[in-house]
């Protein structure tokens, strides 16, 4: 059997990336290319992601994304198996112009269509960078989303915890605004932290201990606020001790959950994971990844951590998950329509306040 030849595209947010990822029939993967054009410039003076922008920009430059990604995997479309692209979840008007594109160009082609999840893609990513056996413990924090899950295969996502309100990567940002920190904010705090002083202050650890592996960190970023205004103003020691007081909170909690996973896991699958991975552009913060090394050594298990470019969002992992629905039969039709919400587990555990 030859290699499956995938062309992914991704546009659910503010990266206009594509990609071609070959996967080999003993399931090996190989990324022929990976082209990613951010939005960041366009986005910073607001802030953050501004929906109508993102979904412009893609409009302006996706095509161009495309040819440069086939170009320098040195291919055609006759040698696609097929073309997958991000169907949700993200801004809607951003999974249009993708879905939309990947259509037009299976139609053209006349190759199959596969349609990915976002977060499918960034949790099938280890199987491409680690060659990751199911199943495994996956803390998915990307975006707006942080989920801690079984993967059991392809398709196949057991929830076993989530966040009861901000996201980590939500709550990074929304810190670094509320000091004024360039966007985007979890690297900023991330670099303050590293000249700051994480004893000074003395911030919660919203559910340490809890037996469901849930988080909830509203009240974490309000406890730095709430220090942020009584200080006021701000100077960069203040800032930089601030954000070490944060991510040290963060690190403490996010172990603590992961653990409460892990023993979660072996309850409901009957063993532990093959590995601990983590995904999502989180997964890029330094003292995070640190922290999830020792943790998944003392659980007996190894730490599968993507490359940054492959954590953020990006053509490769949505190439990849394509390749692997592709060989398992598995294609869509092109009256499937983007969608703006698409949970992986559609039966989750009701979550617990």
């Amino acid at each position: 059997m030859a290699d499956l030849l995938v062309l992914g595209i991704e546009t659910t947010c503010d990266e206009t990336a594509a990609a071609v990822v070959a996967r080999s029939p003993s399931g090996a993967g190989d990324i022929r290319s990976n082209v990613i054009r951010s939005q960041i410039e366009a986005h910073s003076p607001y802030g953050g992601v501004v929906p109508e922008i993102a979904a412009r920009a893609h409009v302006e430059v996706l095509d161009h994304v495309i040819a440069q990604a086939m170009e320098e995997a040195g291919v055609g479309f006759n040698d696609l198996a097929a073309i997958a692209a991000a169907a949700g979840p993200g801004l809607i008007g951003g999974v249009i112009v993708g879905l939309t594109t990947a259509k037009a160009l299976a139609l053209a082609a006349r190759r199959p269509l596969v349609a990915v999840n976002h977060l499918e893609a960034h949790a099938l990513t280890a199987r491409l960078t680690d060659g990751v056996a199911f199943p495994y413990l996956l803390l998915l924090v990307s975006g707006g989303h942080t989920q801690l899950l079984a993967v059991e295969d392809v398709g196949r996502y057991r929830r076993l915890g989530t966040t009861l309100d901000d996201a980590i990567g939500e709550a990074f940002d929304k810190v670094a605004k509320m000091l004024s920190l360039p966007y985007p904010g979890g690297p900023e705090v991330e670099k303050q932290a590293a000249a700051g002083d994480p004893q000074r202050f003395a911030f919660p650890r919203p559910l340490l201990g809890r037996r469901e592996p849930d988080f909830s960190l509203s009240g974490l970023k309000t406890a730095v606020r709430l220090e942020a205004d009584r200080l006021a103003p701000l100077s960069d020691q203040d800032v930089a001790d601030l954000c070490a007081g944060f991510q040290a909170a963060m690190v403490d909690v996010v172990a603590d959950r992961v653990r409460a996973g892990a023993r979660v896991f072996r309850e409901r699958l009957g063993s532990g994971p093959t590995a601990l991975v983590v995904a999502g552009g989180v997964a890029a913060n330094g003292a995070i990844r640190d922290t999830l090394h020792k943790l998944a050594a003392d659980l007996g298990t190894r730490l599968a951590v993507p490359p940054p470019v492959l954590c953020t969002d990006n053509g490769a992992m949505i190439a990849w998950a394509g390749a692997e629905r592709l060989a398992r039969g598995l294609t869509d039709p092109l009256s499937l329509s983007p969608r703006a919400r698409w949970p992986l587990d559609p039966a989750p555990a009701t979550a617990r306040a």
